[in-house]
């Protein structure tokens, strides 16, 4: 069923709308914060590099571009590319056992980081942190969706990404301090150790509601749909493109796996005095004066997810306003950080910066589910995915490595004023994603689904 003519959507193809399963309230809260934890401790797996960056740029002895190469493209490149097939598992299989079996994989090379002898063996390992967590978040979409009505679903998703801003967190404050005490290597092996239990709680006490939407008839047309016949249709529908292609840019020019090496190496000073006030030292502090940023992330990640279910009803159109302007917002914000003497205000406007980065997640998250018939949601949340982290996060860092590496040694600027204008550069990527996320108000009438 459709929503009505008024709010502005177009017919749901028949049949699609899937009825909630009838599991308990208390049950589905209890899901969505298990979810959640699996998704926190994925974050934490996933970001702990960017503060132990530049610790592990001094043993190793590596360049920029292999930072960038390290935290970025080598995740990515088969966290996307398994993110496809794994879905396509998800939407026939039992997805909390996908799940179970991800955590347990993306947690043992997590561990494994603390071995690595060289940069190619840390390389290896960081590949196979995102073969692991390719199988987290298109199976938990999924379910989130089949969990929940449309009219809660952006919320809903938007809860659920609030593990990227906390784990990122903790990643980041527990990185830091760990490697103040022990070192680089014991922070991978405390970050690799709590995905274990979560993966626990997730085969045994994760429910699968296919078994209760079995009669439905999109239940029959998930045996049968192909992931030929899934990109068909989503080329027919722009308003996925547009929102997974503003999203990609967003993260393109993010340089979140530059960040505490701009710090570091442009505020030296004031990082070692602000440190030592605390009793820290530089990479500790730092790692918990970041962290302690990204409960801006959180704030805007839900605040995205409320202003489209409280919108977006009203108007379909209301879905992409809030990311599009955020897009806008966050380019003067991220120059002033880059640009301004004290790293204490550096830092304030980083918490800002992180508050306008989370309003996307529960809009493009929420559309990219809502534009497809049910039993391609999986497929289509993979593919979001795909773009996001292979072109944006995973490219992202690499291309600002090779921009910094540039200015540091091809124009004779030096490490720190390197890392500065490869981030001052990427600011302009905010206009492109304003661009593609306006765009999608153009469409999204019509590829509206329930």
């Amino acid at each position: 069923m459709a929503i009505a003519a008024d709010s502005g959507s177009a017919p749901a193809v028949a049949g699609d709308a899937a009825p909630t399963p009838t599991y308990s309230k208390a049950y589905t809260r209890y899901a969505m914060w298990l979810l959640l934890g699996v998704y926190i401790v994925n974050f934490v797996d996933r970001s702990i590099i960017n503060i132990l960056a530049e610790p592990i740029k001094q043993e190793l002895n590596l360049a920029d571009w292999q930072l960038g190469l390290m935290s970025g493209l080598a995740f990515a490149i088969l966290y996307t590319f398994l993110g496809i097939p794994v879905a396509r598992l998800a939407e026939r299989s039992h997805r909390p056992r996908i799940i179970a079996a991800a955590a347990v994989t993306w947690s043992g090379f997590t561990v494994l980081c603390a071995f690595a002898g060289n940069f190619w063996q840390l390389l290896l390992f960081r590949v196979g942190v995102g073969v692991g967590q390719s199988g987290c978040t298109p199976p938990a979409h999924s379910l989130i969706v089949d969990y929940h009505p449309i009219e809660k679903r952006a919320s809903a998703i938007a809860f659920y990404s609030l593990g990227g801003a906390i784990g990122t967190l903790l990643g980041l404050v527990m990185g830091g301090l760990v490697y103040d005490a022990f070192g680089w290597r014991v922070s991978f092996m405390v970050a690799g150790s709590p995905g274990l239990l979560f993966a626990v709680l997730a085969f045994f006490t994760l429910k699968e509601p296919r078994r209760r939407l079995a009669q439905h008839a999109t239940t029959v047309a998930a045996a049968s749909s192909t992931f030929g016949q899934t990109m068909a249709y989503l080329a027919k529908t722009p308003t996925f493109w547009f929102v997974a292609f503003g999203a990609t840019i967003f993260n393109f020019g993010g340089g979140v796996a530059f960040t505490a090496s701009f710090f570091l190496r442009n505020h030296t000073a004031e990082m070692n005095l602000l440190a030592q006030g605390l009793g820290l030292k530089a990479v500790g502090f730092l790692g918990l004066a970041i962290g302690l940023t990204n409960v801006g992330g959180a704030l805007g990640i839900w605040l995205g997810g409320w202003i489209t279910d409280r919108f977006g009803t009203r108007d379909l159109r209301n879905y992409i306003v809030a990311p599009a302007i955020a897009a806008l917002l966050i380019i003067p914000v991220r120059l002033t950080i880059y640009t301004v003497d004290s790293a204490l205000v550096a830092l304030s406007f980083l918490a800002v910066s992180a508050f306008l980065g989370g309003f996307w997640w529960g809009p493009v998250f929420s559309v990219g589910q809502s534009v497809v018939p049910s039993h391609m949601r999986a497929t289509s949340a993979a593919i979001i995915l795909f773009t996001i982290n292979l072109l944006g996060a995973g490219m992202g860092p690499l291309v600002l490595g090779l921009l910094s590496d540039y200015f540091n040694h091809g124009l004779g600027m030096g490490p720190a004023e390197g890392v500065r204008w490869a981030l001052i550069a990427s600011v302009v990527t905010g206009l492109g994603a304003f661009i593609s996320f306006w765009m999608a108000r153009r469409t999204i009438r019509q590829d509206f689904l329930t």
